[in-house]
């Protein structure tokens, strides 16, 4: 059986390290509080006649400083807390610890028989018996700069400006192997009803999105002229398995290539990507 190793837990592991390490350091280590509101770091300490002697931790020495100065129960009730303190966040790791054993790695959506897709929210792709979770990237727009010099050289007539939306890198970090790929997407919002499939293109160190182009004058909008998005997309068949959980798969093996899921909002491409590629390894 598999076990999930989620953000929660590793914290937790770590959590759970730092704690063992702290309370080793200060085994055998308190304050010893003055009245005065000071305090020295003593290994340990007695009460002699109208004399506390402790053995300063600074200066590795005993050291004795009359009675009347300390103050006793600020030192011992210091102690208490302290003890009860270290106790819980020891609980509390532990707890986080057992989690790495006791909680499944998946719990929801099952894909495939014994594959189930995490609990929480995302787009997941799925790879023989491992579920992939797909990463966003943010895409920008750029000034196509040869169309721009057009309309400097061209002011009188109308001409098309254009932009570009791209992607830096010329490969997603994400490479699947299947060149038939299925994603699910968890969304209470439904976002699996607005997601695109879109081929991106390679330039030198970018990777092209898409081109958004608006008639214009001088690389001013023209009265009313509404920009145009021009994408490649491939078909996608969308199936709703659930509320709030979609399956998506294109029609049709892809290229290998460059691709990214899209959300589109009125038509219009929201920058944030779910890039991906097929058929090679990044660097390649």
């Amino acid at each position: 059986m598999a076990w999930k190793w989620s953000r929660r837990i590793v914290l937790g592991l770590i959590l759970f390290g730092c704690v063992l390490a702290a309370s080793v350091a200060r085994a055998g280590t308190m304050k010893l509080f003055l009245k005065d509101g000071t305090y020295q770091l003593v290994s340990s300490y007695e009460v002699q006649g109208d004399r506390v002697r402790y053995y300063s931790v600074e200066r590795s020495e005993w050291e004795e400083v009359p009675k009347s100065l300390v103050d006793l129960e600020a030192t011992r009730k210091a102690q208490e807390e302290e003890k009860a303190s270290q106790q819980k966040q020891l609980e509390e790791a532990r707890e986080l610890e057992k989690e790495r054993f006791e909680k499944p790695e998946n719990s929801g959506y099952e894909v495939a028989p014994g594959l189930r897709l995490p609990q929480e929210e995302g787009i997941y792709s799925v790879d023989g018996l491992r579920v992939i979770r797909m990463l966003q990237s943010s895409a920008e727009i750029v000034t196509d700069k040869k169309r721009a010099a057009l309309l400097m050289a061209l002011p009188g007539p109308l001409v098309k400006s254009r932009s570009l939306v791209v992607l830096q890198g010329t490969k997603a970090a994400i490479r699947l192997a299947q060149f038939l790929p299925v994603f699910y997407v968890q969304s209470a919002e439904g976002l699996g009803a607005r997601l695109e499939l879109i081929q991106v293109k390679p330039e030198k160190e970018t990777r092209l999105v898409e081109m958004v182009e608006v008639r214009g004058k001088m690389g001013k909008p023209a009265a009313g002229a509404n920009p145009t998005e021009l994408r490649t997309t491939v078909p996608l068949e969308r199936t709703q398995l659930a509320p709030g959980l979609y399956k998506l798969q294109p029609t049709h093996p892809l290229e290998p290539g460059e691709y990214a899921l899209g959300e589109l909002d009125q038509e219009k491409l929201n920058l944030e990507l779910w890039d991906f590629g097929v058929g090679e390894t990044p660097g390649k």
